[in-house]
């Protein structure tokens, strides 16, 4: 499963890419809100921070508009992925876009059907969001199953993108479901990596090599 990062924090991504754990950043208006007045100058740096793929969502809303839009964030850096809302009026400019050779992520998919449509089109990435049906006391992982059995039955090539992430079991479950990719904010890699048997382990094996009175197991 391909890891994304779903931040604009310069700092956050740049930590964890030196992991390598990290294969794109997906970002959305919201998070670039919170880094300030330059996004430009915000988005160029995560591009270059980046080997993979930087989703960066649109803002325009009229048809003509997004598609001119949409453009102008291709041309950023060789590794940007267009966001879009999945809505009916984007339809054509989708379909126009991915003719063109503009690389597309469908956002704020919820349900299989939306998924069936856009993957017809030749997008991608499907960005299905979980959290947001958990929100509303529905499954959200069951929109991933759904998404995940469509494309083995079809076999269509966008790659399913588990967004809207808001702690481990959601990702887990994103996992298990096969979804291509999640995208999740940096916080949880740090919660998968913790473990109390993990800690309660490295605190044994440390106590006991301090009998030994060595600083190497070399010496």
């Amino acid at each position: 499963m391909k890891i994304f990062l779903d931040t604009a924090n310069r700092d956050l991504i740049k930590k964890w890419v030196g992991t390598g754990l990290v294969d794109g950043v997906t970002t959305n208006p919201s998070l670039l809100s919170k880094e300030g007045t330059n996004p430009k100058e915000v988005l160029l740096d995560i591009c270059k921070m980046v080997e993979g793929d930087v989703s960066i969502e649109v803002v325009a809303k009229s048809p003509e508009d997004v598609y001119k839009q949409a453009h102008e964030i291709a041309k950023l850096a060789s590794n940007v992925v267009v966001k879009i809302p999945c809505e009916t009026q984007y339809l054509p400019v989708i379909n126009k876009l991915s003719q063109e050779g503009v690389q597309l992520n469908i956002t704020l998919v919820f349900s299989p059907l939306q998924a069936l449509l856009v993957a017809k089109l030749g997008v991608k990435y499907i960005s299905p969001f979980v959290g947001r049906w958990d929100d509303i006391s529905t499954d959200g992982i069951g929109l991933i199953d759904e998404i995940v059995q469509l494309k083995a039955n079809y076999d269509f090539e966008s790659e399913i993108l588990a967004a809207s992430i808001r702690h481990l079991i959601h990702w887990k479950n994103a996992a298990m479901a096969g979804a291509d990719i999640v995208t999740l904010p940096p916080t949880l890699i740090e919660q998968a990596m913790k473990h109390p048997l993990t800690d309660k382990g490295i605190e044994l094996f440390d106590n006991d090599w301090k009998k030994v009175g060595k600083n190497s197991p070399l010496e």
